[in-house]
């Protein structure tokens, strides 16, 4: 599906024009086809996602729905040259769900579509999801397993009192105290401002935008001081779209994985910089619309409201994370010193980086299984 923006001749505000032909890209893995069901699905403002049901035909396995971060897909959970957390979840008894949200690559209108913030993700992406997976599963428990950004809008989601009654949640990498390292803060405002009359998206793959391409000095800046020749892997774990910030530790990733980056993450785009520098600046998730009355169940800062969490949370993260730092300890102490009655717990992951912990190669062995256990007590 692609938006495409057309001007009012009464001079009123523009409306999209919604092309709905297009698929999304196929996922990859190595399941029984049939096993994998593909759902028509769309968020509630109308716009086209992807939802994805990994069935055994059991009828009472415990439903775990899995979010990506921005720019990357449902992909990143189904790595076929590796033991990926798909496989765990099944071989523990449990029903994977995957939801493409409106950040994900793999939708058609990714890169050229209607622009959006945070809040339509956790006002209508995520909900609109809980929401389908429990009229397909009853009353089966729910769990949650989010990455990133998708960790980030369900927070928003949750203290909105959106997805209520989850079972467990598992939040990597970032969840309600946002933290940005000051040199990945101060990229990101500069970016912002040099590049948004220039450029909508950075890119990852250099094959595409080719040597003599707008984007070269952003390569060639990724490139300084890199380890690894690949221009991908200089963009991302060297520099995080340009940001100075590194999104995994290059040792932990197999030889496929890192082939498969420039598929697993797409462009990011600079539009949505203004709604996370807010976000990054308040440490904690904050609505970006704060007059459009359709945006009014959200709240205003949702560490504020975060006495409306009913559910246990494991944050978990990275002993190295590159991007979001100590976050989720942050927030832990955050939670335990103004909310002491949440069920809210912390996991370091030692030698982990961001990205790695679901598409390193030794993840199902030093990751996967905090995860299990977490879930395993509130099934």
């Amino acid at each position: 599906m692609i938006f495409r923006t057309t001007t009012s001749r009464a001079g009123g505000p523009a409306l999209p024009r919604v092309r709905t032909t297009a698929a999304l890209r196929p996922l990859h893995h190595r399941l029984d086809p049939a096993r994998v069901e593909e759902i028509p699905f769309r968020a509630d403002d109308g716009v086209r996602l992807g939802l994805t049901r990994i069935h055994t035909g059991a009828a009472d396995r415990p439903a775990v729905l899995l979010l990506h971060g921005h720019t990357a897909s449902a992909d990143m959970f189904l790595l076929p040259e590796t033991r990926n957390l798909v496989d765990v979840l099944l071989d523990d008894g449990y029903e994977p769900w995957l939801l493409d949200w409106r950040g994900s690559c793999r939708l058609p209108y990714n890169e050229t579509g209607q622009r959006y913030t945070y809040d339509d993700v956790a006002l209508y992406d995520i909900p609109a999801a809980v929401k389908h997976v429990r009229e397909r599963t009853g009353d089966r428990p729910l769990f949650v397993v989010a990455h990133c950004i998708g960790s980030l809008a369900l927070s928003l989601s949750m203290a909105a009192g959106l997805v209520p009654g989850l079972a467990g949640v598992v939040s990597q990498g970032v969840f309600l105290t946002p933290k940005l390292a000051g040199r990945t803060s101060l990229r990101m405002s500069l970016a912002g401002e040099l590049l948004k009359t220039r450029i909508d998206h950075i890119p990852v793959d250099f094959r595409k935008v080719g040597l003599w391409s707008k984007y070269t000095p952003l390569f060639a800046l990724a490139s300084r001081k890199a380890s690894c020749p690949d221009p991908t892997c200089q963009i991302l774990h060297n520099s995080a779209w340009g940001t100075g910030a590194s999104l995994f530790m290059h040792e932990n990733l197999s030889e496929a994985t890192h082939d498969r980056l420039a598929d697993l993450l797409g462009p990011a785009p600079l539009w949505i910089l203004p709604h996370l520098r807010r976000i990054e600046l308040a440490r904690s998730v904050v609505r970006w619309h704060e007059t459009d009355h359709r945006y009014r169940d959200l709240p205003p800062n949702a560490l504020d409201a975060a006495g409306r969490i009913d559910t246990p949370v494991l944050l978990l993260a990275g002993s190295d994370n590159g991007l979001w730092l100590d976050s989720q300890r942050l927030c832990h102490d955050v939670l335990a010193d103004r909310q002491p009655q949440l069920d809210v717990s912390y996991t370091e992951i030692p030698g982990y980086g961001h990205l790695d912990t679901f598409l390193g190669r030794g993840a199902a062995l030093d990751v996967f299984g905090h995860i299990l256990d977490f879930l395993g007590g509130r099934r």
